[in-house]
């Protein structure tokens, strides 16, 4: 059952994913609900399966979420200005109670890759779990200002391509990144892992890829569709290496 859980919203986040861009109105809006509450359910449930945190990784994601995402709303630092609409629901400091569990959604795998792919080096852990942390938003930014859910007072200068996102979002996200997943890194570095991140893992897959596919094909945004894919790039190679080291390694002790 501890394997199967994990898969099982998965496979249901998938498909909830896939369904976005082929609705539209009140419907879209039940999508967006359900992907983040199937998201941040699957950050859960791993990390308490896994590592026994579910509650303290839950706590601090939430923690630190109200915190930067009231401080934005009320100075516009980290990301610059913005404003909420109705469409979140209920709030706390103006933050809807759907952002801090949108953040346990990307939060958790972004980790998990870090320590997949730099599994000795506490710095170079937050560092890339911050990356692409960030990189996700940059995909994920742009569809839900189209959706209506928030609006960018200055949203220019942005990156190439996106003209709805300014570029100081994207800093703030990488500021929150490495505060966050310091977090998170000395919460759970040091807790052997029961339960493999391949679930996880394959969400941030096709989150991140899939939504660029659905942005080029549906939502008629190509820029963050291109910006997706150019910085899920060095994750992949990065990724394919070290995939190609360990089969090196396997077949170096099979010869000895």
């Amino acid at each position: 059952m501890t394997r199967v859980l994990p898969w099982a919203l998965t496979g249901l986040l998938l498909a909830t994913a896939i369904a976005y861009p082929l609705t539209a109105g009140a419907a879209r809006d039940a999508v967006s609900w359900s992907i983040v509450l199937l998201g941040a359910a699957l950050a859960v449930v791993h990390a308490s399966l896994s590592r026994r945190l579910g509650l303290a990784v839950l706590g601090t994601v939430a923690l630190a979420s109200v915190v930067f995402e009231s401080v934005g709303l009320a100075t516009g630092f980290p990301y610059g200005s913005y404003t909420y609409s109705d469409a979140l629901g209920p709030t706390l400091l103006g933050v809807p109670f759907l952002v801090p569990l949108a953040w346990l959604m990307m939060a958790w795998p972004s980790w998990l890759l870090a320590h997949r792919l730099v599994p000795g080096s506490r710095i170079g852990r937050i560092a890339v779990a911050a990356y692409v942390f960030a990189a996700w938003d940059v995909v994920l930014d742009p569809q839900l200002v189209q959706a209506g859910y928030w609006t960018w007072a200055h949203p220019s200068p942005g990156l190439p391509g996106i003209d709805t996102v300014p570029l100081t979002n994207l800093a703030g996200w990488l500021l929150a990144g490495v505060v966050l997943m310091t977090a998170l890194d000395l919460l759970a570095a040091r807790r052997t892992p029961t339960l493999p991140d391949h679930a996880p893992l394959l969400a941030l897959a096709w989150m991140t890829l899939g939504g660029a596919l659905a942005h080029v094909g549906w939502l008629g945004l190509p820029g963050s569709a291109a910006w997706g894919v150019v910085l899920a790039l060095p994750v992949l190679v990065a990724l394919g290496l070290r995939h190609r080291g360990a089969a090196a390694r396997r077949r170096a002790r099979a010869v000895a």
